[in-house]
C-alpha cells in the first residue's frame, strides 16, 4: 500500500497546553480523507505539522515516504496548501498572486502563462485577474486562495476549512472539484466541522480535544456509533420478536398504531437484511407496507462517539 502520509505518535504541545494529542495517520494516495472536528480539536495545528510548517513535540511524519523535517523543502513542491485564512498579498492582483507563486515553485515562460490561463478559467477568475486580491468578495478569495494552491499541480492537496463562510453553491462547486482532482490521482487531505461535507470523503477521522475518537469510511464511522445499521418495517400487527427474524441485533422501538406494527431495529448489514426480514415476515403471512434503511448523519455518529449518548 503506498501511502501519501504516515504519520505516527503525532503529539504538539504549547505551554500547558497539549493541541495535538498523539495521533496516528495513514493517508492513501489518491483518496479524499477528511479531518473532522469542532473548532479548537486540534485539526489544523496536526495539518500544519504534516506540512512541516510547525515541527512535533513527538511523533514524526512522511509524506510520499519522505521524512517532513529532512526533507520540507522536497516536500513543499509536492504539496499544495490552502489555510483557512486568506493569506496572499492583498496588495497584489489575482494574476500576479498566481505569478508570484508559480515562480516561487519553479515555474516560468510559457509552462507559466499556460497555467495561469487554465486556473483563472477554471476557477472563474479571468475578470478579476487585474483586481486586487485585497478587493475580493469573500468566496472569490476563497477561489483565488485553491487556484494558487493548485498552480504548481501538486501531488497532495491540503485545504484547511475550505467552504467556511462560502454559500452553498461555492460548496458544491469545490467537492465536485476535489473529486475531479482525486480521479487525477491528487491526495486530498481536508478539515472541515460541516459534518454533511464528510459524506464526500472516502475515509474521515473524528477528532476532539486533540485526539482521534474514530476511523474509516463515514458508513464504518456510523456503524461503530450505532453498532450497526438501522432498519424502519411498518408491518400488519403481529406478535413477532426481533430475536425471529434474520440479522436483527435490537429493537430499538416496537409501537403499534391502528393495526399496523413499526419496528425499528438494529441489524449488521443493512443492505443485506432488509430483503431477508421482508422475506421472513411475508412467509409469516403478513402483510409488510414498508421498509427502508434509516438515515444516520455523521453528526450523529460523531455526537454518540464523542459522549458517549
Amino acid at each position: 500500500m503506498a501511502y501519501a502520509i504516515e504519520a505516527r505518535g503525532l503529539t504538539k504541545v504549547f505551554g500547558k497546553f497539549k493541541a495535538v494529542d498523539s495521533i496516528d495517520l495513514l493517508i492513501k494516495e489518491g483518496e479524499i480523507f477528511g479531518l473532522l472536528g469542532p473548532n479548537g480539536a486540534g485539526k489544523t495545528t496536526t495539518l500544519r505539522m504534516i506540512l512541516g510548517l510547525i515541527k512535533p513535540t513527538s511523533g514524526w511524519v512522511k509524506v510520499f515516504g519522505l521524512d517532513v523535517e529532512k526533507y520540507r523543502k522536497e516536500i513543499l513542491k509536492l504539496t499544495g496548501y490552502m489555510p483557512q485564512h486568506f493569506s496572499l498579498y492583498e496588495d497584489l492582483t489575482v494574476e500576479e498572486n498566481l505569478r508570484l507563486y508559480g515562480r516561487l515553485y519553479g515555474l516560468k515562460g510559457r509552462e507559466l502563462d499556460k497555467r495561469i490561463k487554465e486556473l483563472l478559467r477554471e476557477f472563474q477568475l479571468l475578470e478579476y485577474r487585474r483586481r486586487l486580491a485585497g478587493k475580493l468578495s469573500g468566496g472569490t478569495k476563497q477561489r483565488l486562495a485553491l487556484a494558487v494552491a493548485l498552480v504548481h499541480s501538486p501531488r497532495l492537496l491540503v485545504v484547511d476549512e475550505p467552504t467556511a463562510g462560502v454559500d452553498p453553491p461555492l460548496r458544491r462547486y469545490f467537492w465536485e472539484y476535489f473529486r475531479r482532482l482525486r480521479s487525477e490521482g491528487v491526495t486530498i487531505l481536508i478539515t472541515t466541522h460541516y459534518m454533511d461535507e464528510a459524506e464526500h470523503c472516502d475515509r474521515i477521522a473524528l477528532m476532539r480535544r486533540g485526539r482521534i475518537v474514530a476511523r474509516g469510511s463515514p458508513m464504518e464511522i456510523k456503524r461503530l456509533a450505532m453498532g450497526g445499521d438501522l432498519i424502519e418495517v411498518l408491518v400488519e400487527d403481529c406478535p413477532v420478536t426481533g430475536s425471529e427474524l434474520p440479522g436483527v441485533l435490537k429493537v430499538l422501538e416496537d409501537e403499534e398504531r391502528g393495526g399496523v406494527r413499526r419496528l425499528k431495529l438494529l441489524v449488521d448489514d443493512s443492505s443485506e437484511r432488509l430483503i431477508e426480514i421482508v422475506k421472513a415476515l411475508e412467509a409469516r403471512g403478513l402483510r409488510v407496507y414498508r421498509a427502508t434503511s434509516v438515515f444516520v448523519s455523521l453528526e450523529d455518529a460523531f455526537i454518540k462517539l464523542a459522549t458517549g449518548g
